[in-house]
């Protein structure tokens, strides 16, 4: 019986355009008025995903940068996850050896040295996907992201490394080479301590190895009482994967990764097609039909 829903963003809840379909906001809301908890899993930082959620006028608790920073409903920071000096500086070694430009997510901004090669990067993301990349709306919202100062450019990273104050909780690194993302993929597990995995086919995500969505939602699940198997998890890419194997009821999007639905226990339909919704009206039917099962074993 589903009593939590963990919903990643991108690719998931979120159509092509980043925006929330009526549909998904109204399963979400019949959800919680249902009284079962709904939680966003995001590899976003929270001052990236946010902007987005609040536009549904809802307050939903957050697990961010795939598991590094854990917010509840108020907002605040429950847990973070960092990576240390050490794991950085050898994560960074293995970037610079294979030539693969990454950014840095901290609990203050992004850090990147070419806005230009990120803006290369997202329309890269939508060609992936199969829609077309509107260079003039990336570029806006490049600039609304450095006018309110969640993305900084930055010529050297080091000073962002030496910062005491300033805590290191994911490294995203992307390339068109599958050869180099291969290589480095297998020197960064050779690390260890290390959660190595992705959110599109031609990046790495790197956080500390306790910082992922699957340890950090069993958390959640434990401080609000709930057993595993009654959590319900929704995602499309790698970075899922975690949450996936460990709840009840683990949904793939239809336009997920093959590993990604290899590993569910059901398929909806894709993120153009309301399947967050889908699979959100499909759980409260279940409920309702246990109900009805409960009440007639008492009459």
């Amino acid at each position: 019986m589903v009593k939590l829903i963990a919903l990643d963003m991108d690719g998931t809840l979120l159509t092509p355009s980043h925006e929330i379909s009526p549909r998904n906001q109204a399963a979400i809301k019949q959800a919680m008025e249902r009284g079962v908890q709904v939680i966003v899993a995001t590899g976003r930082a929270f001052y990236e995903a946010h902007g987005v959620i609040s536009k549904i006028d809802m307050k939903l608790p957050y697990i961010c940068l795939n598991g590094a920073e854990v917010r509840n409903e108020s907002h605040e920071i429950v847990t973070t996850n960092a990576l240390n000096s050490e794991l950085i500086d050898q994560a960074a070694e293995v970037f610079r050896t294979e030539d693969i430009f990454y950014q840095i997510y901290t609990d203050r901004a992004i850090y990147t040295t070419s806005i230009e090669r990120d803006i290369e990067i997202f329309k890269d993301l939508a060609s992936q996907m199969g829609h077309e990349a509107d260079e003039n709306r990336i570029r806006r919202f490049m600039e609304e992201r450095l006018e309110r100062g969640t993305l900084i450019e930055t010529e050297d990273y080091k000073a962002v490394f030496d910062r005491e104050d300033e805590n290191v909780l994911k490294l995203l690194a992307s390339s068109p080479s599958k050869a180099k993302l291969v290589r480095a993929k297998n020197s960064l597990y050779e690390i260890g301590n290390l959660a190595v995995s992705a959110s599109a086919p031609h990046n790495i995500e790197l956080t500390h190895v306790n910082a992922q969505k699957g340890i950090a939602l069993a958390n959640v699940a434990e401080v609000m009482g709930i057993d595993m198997k009654d959590v319900m998890a929704v995602g499309d890419n790698l970075n899922d994967i975690s949450m996936l194997k460990r709840v009840g009821i683990s949904v793939a999007m239809g336009n997920a990764a093959s590993e990604v639905k290899g590993i569910a226990t059901k398929v909806t339909a894709t993120n153009t097609e309301d399947g967050v919704g889908i699979a959100i009206e499909e759980a409260l039917e279940a409920l309702d039909s246990k109900a009805a099962e409960i009440e007639h074993a008492e009459d």
